[in-house]
């Protein structure tokens, strides 16, 4: 009896230590070893939002670069942020394994971070203090501070591009999926690490940004840096607790692999009984904690890479497995392109609708609010809306539905699709009456503050906040949830894929309408001057392709088929191999008595 306990005490998911030996559950794993993941992430969010939240107004205030450019250079670079961890992903799960990637990159990001702290300590290395009204009249950094000030923050970009994709697939990897108590765990881990991310936000946008407006930006950036040692720190301490998985290839080798197959067998016909195609053995899956996939009527032309013809060339032949492990990557990139419209929309969070922000009455009393700090509100907002759900929303909807995640994550994200519309329709009417009260004060020309309190800003925040509980945690899951299990990191770099585009898209649409709408001689929608400037137009633009969006994913998840649960895959594999095991038992018995 004790014997058959410790073999259970075993992980049933192929996750092993560092050494490569089979791990105990009681040992390794769980919420002991993800406290440690936690922690980092709440300190590793202090030290990325203490950088960006007030990365435009650095910009403009230290560099002086205009409206445009600012706030194109802020979400070009957020974007690399974002897109850097495609790179991550694939150096994790080809070559050196997520724990390792991650703790190089972190060094990489750390160097990043310091030589960042750097740039806007030293005067020599930032133009000389300016306050004339009109940007265009200040002295320009040269081409050195720029590369310097540029450099760092690339640099911190390429060790983000390693620590993202990764730190999130380590802590979701404590959990075993093959057990039922601790799978049970895993579905309230996303929920919680997004608190987590967005607790270190708060104190970036609160805090740090108040320290950078009114202290200076040499503690400023300083202190996230500090914290990001911190934070790496704590990870390496939690490293006995960790359980690993091995690398398993890289994920795009495997994909081109069965689409290449496929592509040279066009003409080949398809068998009827799909048990006809290739498969591996089932012990093979059972020995290395994997589990077979079963072949699928959907993207059915890939089925032709499994077709046997003679040849075991892996670019000529499949396993079904692997055939239905590309079709869940390949599946799942609808609902990806389906989130790069809302995500330009959180682009605008630490761009335009900061900008707007020092145009407002900033005081109450004595204090002046930074206009950064306003983005603390989308993290309040987003930390109270995870809790509610997680603990009232669920179990009621729960009884009703009889899913453990009580809507699904298509119905999830689906919410904050609409909820996004509704920001920017808020917004852009927000925007009219702020330029309204321009008018009425005479404060258009001279780009005045106004007599308006910048709290008129707080419910596009808000909703921002509450859009995100719904969204981003339900993407951040669903590409992880649906990805292949050989996978996990490149899935999971699909959410971050889906901001980087964003940002990315949000640089092109600005600069695109900047420019059309100044042609002819018009006055443009969007100049350094905000009070002469139609931001309620570009915000309504913006609601009208949230609509379409919103459209298009309804399209997409009519055709969406949700991979098999685990838990279920394995259980299939478990019936079948007792199967085999019996008859194999049965032929030895019968030789025997022969």
């Amino acid at each position: 009896m004790a014997v058959e306990e410790g073999i259970d005490d075993y992980t049933q998911d192929g996750t092993v230590d560092l050494k490569g030996n089979p791990v105990r559950r009681s040992k390794r794993g769980g919420w002991t070893a993800c406290s440690f993941v936690v922690v980092y992430e709440v300190f590793e969010r202090m030290a990325y939002y203490g950088i960006s939240s007030n990365l435009v107004l650095y910009l403009t205030k230290k560099l002086h670069q205009g409206t445009v450019k600012s706030a194109n250079n802020v979400t070009n670079w957020v974007g690399t942020i974002w897109i850097t961890p495609i790179l991550g992903a694939y150096v994790a799960d080809a070559h050196l394994g997520r724990y390792w990637t991650f703790v190089f990159a972190s060094l990489i990001y750390v160097t990043g971070m310091s030589l960042l702290t750097l740039s806007v300590s030293i005067p020599g290395l930032k133009p000389p203090p300016c306050h004339q009204a009109n940007i265009d009249d200040c002295k320009k950094a040269s081409t050195l501070q720029l590369a310097t000030f540029f450099g760092a923050l690339y640099t911190l970009a390429i060790g983000t591009g390693g620590t993202k994709p990764n730190i999130s697939t380590i802590g979701a990897d404590q959990f075993d999926d093959f057990h039922p108590k601790e799978k049970a765990s895993k579905l309230s881990f996303f929920n919680w690490w997004m608190f987590s991310i967005f607790f270190g936000t708060l104190f970036a946008n609160t805090v740090l940004v108040y320290i950078q407006d009114n202290v200076g930006w040499t503690l400023g950036y300083g202190l996230p840096t500090l914290g990001l040692v911190i934070s790496v720190m704590i990870f390496l301490a939690g490293t006995p607790f960790y359980r690993h998985r091995v690398p398993a290839g890289s994920p795009f080798t495997k994909m081109a692999m069965v689409i290449v197959a496929a592509a040279r067998k066009w003409r080949v016909p398809l068998p009827s009984d799909p048990k006809e195609l290739h498969e591996l053995d089932l012990e093979e899956y059972a020995r290395n904690g994997k589990f077979m996939i079963g072949s699928t009527p959907t993207l059915r032309f890939l089925n032709k890479a499994a077709v046997k013809t003679g040849s075991t060339d892996p670019w000529m032949l499949s396993a079904v497995t692997q055939v239905e492990e590309t079709k869940q990557m390949l599946r799942m990139i609808p609902i990806l392109i389906a989130t790069f419209v809302p995500s330009t929309m959180i682009a605008q969070i630490n761009t335009l609708f900061i900008k707007q922000g020092t145009t407002l009455d900033r005081h109450i009393g004595n204090f002046k609010i930074p206009p950064a700090s306003l983005a603390g509100f989308v993290t309040i907002s987003m930390l109270v809306c995870v809790v509610l759900y997680d603990r009232f929303f669920v179990p009621v909807i729960r009884k009703w539905t009889n899913n453990p995640r009580g809507i699904t994550l298509l119905q999830r994200m689906g919410i904050g699709l609409v909820l996004h519309f509704i920001i920017m329709a808020v917004a852009s009417l927000t925007e009219r009456y702020r330029l309204n009260v321009a008018k009425q004060h005479g404060l258009v020309e001279n780009g005045g503050q106004l007599p308006l309190t910048i709290f008129i800003l707080l419910p596009q925040f808000v909703l921002m906040g509450t859009a995100d509980a719904f969204l981003e945690v339900a993407k951040l899951e669903f590409f992880y949830d649906q990805a292949p299990e050989s996978m996990k990191s490149l899935g999971t770099s699909y959410s971050s894929t889906s901001l980087g585009i964003g940002n990315f898209l949000s640089s092109f649409l600005l600069s695109t309408v900047s420019d059309i709408t100044q042609r002819d001689g018009h006055q443009g929608w969007i100049l350094n001057n905000l009070n002469k400037s139609h931001l309620d137009y570009y915000y309504a633009f913006f609601a009208v392709l949230n609509f379409l969006n919103f459209i298009f994913f309804m399209a997409m998840i009519r055709f969406y088929v949700y991979k098999a649960e685990v838990s279920e895959s394995m259980h299939v594999l478990t019936e079948e191999l007792k199967v085999m095991r019996l008859k194999a038992s049965n032929q030895e018995a019968a030789k025997g008595i022969a």
